[in-house]
């Protein structure tokens, strides 16, 4: 899986948490994301997320079920929890990825 923004790659290496088992570990027990932003996680149905047990930060992208990106937050350290009201689903960076990248509220992304 890949993500794009407005037709352009974004980030080439991405994987998908859809089972409820899956959403629920997460990144939990995986090693860090590529510092790169070249690898991200999807994690859907999800409207918030959780870093209890983490030993890393990460950036967490909400977007809606269009794939509008609905909010951005960076540097969620471990042991925290963000919701954001709206999100159909989340998309998990290493820290400092969605800023490296540029992603912003109201950018467009899709999966595929």
């Amino acid at each position: 899986m890949s993500f794009y923004r407005g037709g352009e790659c974004l980030v080439p290496n991405g994987w998908a948490a859809l089972s409820w088992w899956a959403r629920l570990r997460g990144l939990l027990f995986r090693s860090p994301l590529a510092s790169d932003g070249s690898e991200a996680m999807l994690i859907s149905p999800c409207g918030s997320i959780h870093t209890f047990g983490m030993g890393y930060a990460i950036d967490a992208v909400f977007v809606d079920g269009a794939g509008t990106v609905l909010g951005v937050r960076e540097h969620v350290s471990p042991w925290r929890a963000r919701i954001q009201k709206g999100a159909r689903s989340v998309i998990e960076f290493h820290a400092g990825a969605a800023r490296r990248l540029s992603i912003k509220p109201g950018d467009v992304i899709e999966w595929r």
